[in-house]
């Protein structure tokens, strides 16, 4: 299954806040396709990846538009 997340004009840290809160809601094989306009959202984003334990699929950057590819992998570490 893939969930799309449109986080276009949200500001760091909002959309990796997001992204965390709506990867908690995955099961292991799902997808989550990330959109957001934030360029810091490209570290942000693979940084809150490596601590939950799932993996960044694709990296896009177009037009001002990065779109993220996430496959939920393992549970997430609850850090609330």
């Amino acid at each position: 299954m893939v969930t799309r997340l449109d986080l276009s004009g949200l500001k760091c840290p909002l959309p990796a806040l997001k992204t965390r809160k709506a990867l908690k809601g995955l099961t292991p094989g799902d997808f989550l396709e990330v959109h957001c306009t934030d360029p810091l959202a490209v570290i942000d984003i693979p940084n809150l990846i490596r601590e939950t334990g799932d993996k960044v699929e694709i990296t896009e950057r177009a037009e001002g538009r990065i779109v993220l590819l996430i496959e939920k992998v393992n549970r997430s570490q609850s850090t609330s």
